[in-house]
C-alpha cells in the first residue's frame, strides 16, 4: 500500500491543477482546501497566505525547467545543448502556458531581476543556459562575449516570439509557429558565431 501524500504536497497538487486550468486566479483557497477535503483554514497551517501558495507554485515550475534543463544538457554538441534549451522553454510555454505566465510574464515582487540576481546565481533556469552558452564559447562555436548576456538575448528572443504567438500574433499553427521558431533561432545563433 502506498504513502499516502503529505498534506502541504497534496495542497499544491491541487492548487497546481486548479492554475494549470486557469490561471493564478483559479488558485482561491477555498477551492483547493474543497479539492482536498481539508477546511480552508487548515491550508493556512502548511502557507501563510494564498501569494505564499503562489510562489511555490511558480517557484517548483522554475526548478521543473530546470531539472529538464539539466537532463538534457548533460552530454552532447554543446551548441547543440543551447538549442536543446529553446525548445524546452517553447515546449513548457506551450504544455503549460498559465504557469508559464505566471512564472515569466507576470510582474510579481520576488520576481528575480536582471543582472544582480541572474549572475548571482539565483535563476535555477537562466544559470544552466549561461554556463551552456559558455561551454560553447569555449569550445569555439560562439564567439567570445558575456555569457550572461547572451543568455538572456536567447531568452528575450524566445520568450518574444512565445509571447506573440500566445497572443495570436502569427496566423501559422503550432506546427507552422515551431518551424517559425527553430529558423528565427538559427538565424540569432548564425549571428554569434565566430
Amino acid at each position: 500500500m502506498a504513502a499516502a501524500l503529505p498534506t502541504a504536497e497534496r495542497i499544491l497538487r491541487a492548487a497546481r491543477a486548479l492554475f494549470e486550468r486557469g490561471g493564478a486566479d483559479a488558485v482561491r483557497m477555498r477551492r483547493v482546501a474543497e479539492a482536498v477535503g481539508l477546511t480552508p483554514m487548515a491550508i493556512y497551517r502548511h502557507f501563510p497566505n494564498r501569494e505564499a501558495l503562489l510562489q511555490r507554485i511558480s517557484e517548483d515550475s522554475f526548478d521543473e525547467i530546470a531539472r529538464h534543463w539539466l537532463a538534457r544538457g548533460q552530454s552532447g554538441d554543446v551548441l547543440a545543448r543551447v538549442i536543446g534549451l529553446q525548445r524546452i522553454y517553447l515546449d513548457y510555454a506551450l504544455s503549460h502556458p498559465h504557469l508559464f505566465d505566471h512564472a515569466f510574464s507576470a510582474r510579481r515582487a520576488d520576481a528575480r531581476r536582471y543582472p544582480d540576481d541572474f549572475r548571482a546565481g539565483r535563476s535555477p533556469t537562466l544559470t544552466v543556459a549561461a554556463e551552456a552558452v559558455g561551454d560553447a564559447m569555449q569550445a569555439g562555436l560562439l564567439r567570445q562575449d558575456d555569457a550572461w548576456d547572451v543568455a538572456m538575448t536567447l531568452w528575450a528572443h524566445t520568450h518574444g516570439l512565445v509571447a506573440l504567438y500566445r497572443a495570436d500574433r502569427f496566423s501559422f499553427d503550432e506546427a507552422q509557429f515551431r518551424r517559425f521558431y527553430e529558423a528565427s533561432l538559427q538565424r540569432l545563433l548564425d549571428g554569434l558565431k565566430p
